[in-house]
Parts: C-alpha cells; structure tokens; sequence
C-alpha cells in the first residue's frame, strides 16, 4: 500500500470511529454533564455524584483520545509535506501512521462494548470443579492469570475472598477495576479446562481437571435489584485467609446465604467485619442481577423458538499442557502453543478473538 493511500484509508476509518463511537453525542453529553456537577449541591447525594463524575471522566477520556488521534494523521500529513524537502521526516510520518493504526483498532475494539456495565469494574469468582487438589491448584492459576492480565492492562485488583487448602485455592474472588474491565473480562465467563500430567501424582498419570469463572458488573446504587434483606441469612466467622495475625483474631469473615436462590456469598479480606459485609452484598447483589438477566434470555429464547443451550457452563477454553502444548478457545477459535505466557496472563487475544466472534454471531 502506498503512503498516500495509507493516509486516506486511516482518514476513512477514523471517520468511521468519529459515527460508531458518537464523538458529537458524547461532547454534547460532557457539556450536560459539567453543567450537572458545577450545580450548587451536587454532592448532596454522594452515590449520584460519584457516578456523574465518573461518567464525566469516562467521556471526557474518549473525547481526548479522539482529539489526539485526528492530531495524529495530521501531523504525519505535515510530516509527509516536510520530507518531500527533507527525508527524515519520513520516520515520523509512518511512526504517526502506526500509531494511529492502533489508536482506531482500539476505538473498534471499544466500539463492541456498549451495554450499561461494559466499561465498568468486574467481579470474578472462580471455583473448583472436578478433580479434588488439582481442581484447587487449577484455581490458584487461572488467578494468577487474571491478576497478570488485569496488571497488563493497568486494572486494579482487589480480593474479596481467597480461602487456600494445602494445595491452590478452595475458592477465590476479587474486584478489577479498571476501564471497560467488565465488558472485556465477559470473555470469561464459564468453564476452563485443564489437561496436565498432576504433579501430586506419583504415577505420573494425565489428569482432566475443570474451574468455573463467574464474571459479574459492580452495580451502581441506583440499580433495583430483587433483595430482601429478610431474605438473607448473615453468619459471621473467623478468617481463615491472608492478611495478618489481626484477621485471624476476631470474627471478621462474613458469609450471606440468599435462602430463596442457595446463593452464598463469602468476603473475608477485610479486616472490618463491616467492610466485609459490605463487599458481600455488592457481590450478592451483582449474582442475584446476573441471575435475573439469564433468566430473561432463556424466556425470549423461548418465545423465539430457540434452542437454549443445554451446556451452559461446560467448558469454554481448554488447556492442555500434555501430550502437547495448547490453549484453545472452544468459541471463537482461537488458540496458540505458548501455554506459558497465557497462564502468565497474556490472554488479550482470547479476550479480543472470543467479543470479535460475539458480535460476528
């Protein structure tokens, strides 16, 4: 491709982002925004505020991100123009050129995430499933996975339970916080399969072992969720997790079991026995929301007369470290040989391949 053609076609697709990302929409709701929060008693009500502000920023951010990337194309123009007089410019038209190539993948990217919790924060929980010690040592690396992830991307992690065995994980849970976190992590929602030669084996035999990945959206306030507070037994315990000699002192672990769904919710990383109250009601809240949401897909499935998908939660990825090297995406395809640096957390091209195969469905 030509260097001019390369302009016009990274000039096409920029436009392209200025209509599916609403560039005009966005700044006429920055300015509606700005206006909010300049009012006098805007933070009267802090949990409206914080979401105010937060949105504000978040539109604020993709304004910027926007401006920068039209500066882009424009400065490797002017950088083309000087380079006809002086080659040296040529490096830095292309050097702009690339970096605008990657900006505008980005923006599609984003583009894909446009449900109300997408560019929120997450809460994953992951749990054995079959295969005893291995199942819990299984689950202890799929969080170290996911801690490498969100640190590649600049997310925050912050554990919400973490109950270890002699061996991994009996369960694990944590927030990420982070810029579209929940719309990208969604990718991982389901089960994760493993096939390894078990280092606890002393036969040396290949073993099978499964993990569920539960991913959810941190709620704002001032969602209604379906919960009774009468509807919800409160047991309070001695932490069993990390955090020092004052958590394993006092009785500051919190479980919450909703008595009309089973569901149980255990937070215990705080040393507040209130702040680990808390935390397990955002997650409560968050599952009960997930359930309702599930529960509406498979009656509109029904209405429309589909099959509703009797291997809801088999597994989604597998992950096979002998006879060979492999991780392969059962959805969109995907897979590589280095096995390595997934579990080290380099999993963007799982997460990116299995949104691209959503919306291509």
């Amino acid at each position: 491709m030509s260097e001019a053609r390369e302009d016009e076609v990274l000039a096409d697709r920029l436009e392209q982002a200025r209509a599916y990302l609403h560039i005009d929409d966005k700044r006429k709701e920055l300015e509606k925004l700005d206006e909010e929060s300049s009012e006098a008693g805007f933070w009267d009500d802090p949990a409206h505020a914080q979401e105010v502000s937060k949105r504000a920023s978040s539109v604020r951010e993709t304004l910027q991100d926007f401006a920068h990337a039209c500066s882009l194309l424009e400065d490797a123009w002017t950088a083309f123009d000087l380079a006809q007089e002086d080659p040296e410019f040529e490096q830095e038209a292309h050097a702009a050129l690339d970096e605008l190539s990657a900006m505008i993948d980005r923006f599609e990217i984003e583009s894909w995430f446009s449900g109300k919790y997408d560019e929120g924060p997450a809460i994953v929980a992951i749990n054995p499933g079959s295969g005893g010690l291995e199942a819990q040592d299984w689950v202890e690396m799929l969080y170290r996975m996911y801690v490498g992830y969100a640190e590649s991307k600049g997310w925050k992690v912050k554990v919400l339970d973490y109950v270890s065995d002699v061996i991994g994980l009996e369960r694990v849970s944590f927030e990420v916080e982070g810029r579209f976190a929940y719309g990208m992590l969604r990718s991982e929602l389901g089960v994760h399969r493993l096939v390894r030669i078990s280092p606890t084996d002393l036969k040396k035999r290949r073993h099978t072992t499964f993990a569920s990945v539960e991913v959810m959206p941190v709620l704002s306030e001032d969602i209604e969720v379906n919960l009774n507070p009468a509807d919800v037994r409160v047991d309070v315990y001695r932490s069993s997790g990390p955090g020092g000699q004052c958590v394993n002192t006092t009785d500051s672990a919190v479980r919450l079991t909703h008595i009309p769904t089973g569901i149980v919710v255990t937070c215990q990383n705080e040393k507040s026995q209130l702040l680990n109250k808390d935390s397990a009601f955002r997650v409560l809240r968050a599952r009960l929301y997930e359930l309702e949401q599930a529960k509406r897909k498979e009656q509109l499935d029904e209405l429309r007369g589909e099959k509703i998908d009797s291997s809801f939660g088999s597994q989604i990825r597998n992950y096979v470290l002998y006879p060979y090297q492999l991780v392969k995406d059962v959805r969109s395809g995907v897979e590589t040989g280095n096995v390595e640096a997934v579990l080290g957390g380099e999993i963007e091209e799982f997460v990116i391949g299995y949104h691209r195969w959503r919306v291509s469905q």
